[in-house]
């Protein structure tokens, strides 16, 4: 992975989630991720099954997810978690999830 798309910090808005593991599509998302200065990666989870980003910005994430979509097919699932209060405000905070699934082709 290049450096410079890693935050130090675990802070993160969305989890990109990429089933299954598809070495393009994760280059194409790595590549949108590096492209813009203000989103990171926070944490990078490789699974049996696939791969989950922890993104910094929810926005990007879902708008990330629609493009790949676009360009690749598939489809996207977009789930949202209660993660905690605003202290000052007292708006809720929530975390997103965003599956994309592409479908595998039969042989």
């Amino acid at each position: 992975m290049k450096e410079g798309i890693y935050s130090n910090e675990g802070y993160f808005e969305a989890k990109l989630q990429i089933r299954p593991a598809d070495k393009k599509i994760i280059d194409y998302a790595l590549s949108e991720i590096t492209k813009r200065k203000n989103v990171f990666i926070a944490k990078e989870v490789k699974l049996k099954t696939g791969i989950d980003f922890y993104i910094t910005s929810y926005r990007f994430a879902v708008s990330l997810a629609r493009n790949m979509k676009r360009k690749f097919g598939g489809e996207i699932k977009i789930s949202r978690q209660l993660y905690t209060q605003h202290y000052l405000t007292s708006k809720l905070v929530y975390r997103i999830t965003v599956l994309y699934r592409v479908k595998k082709q039969p042989l």
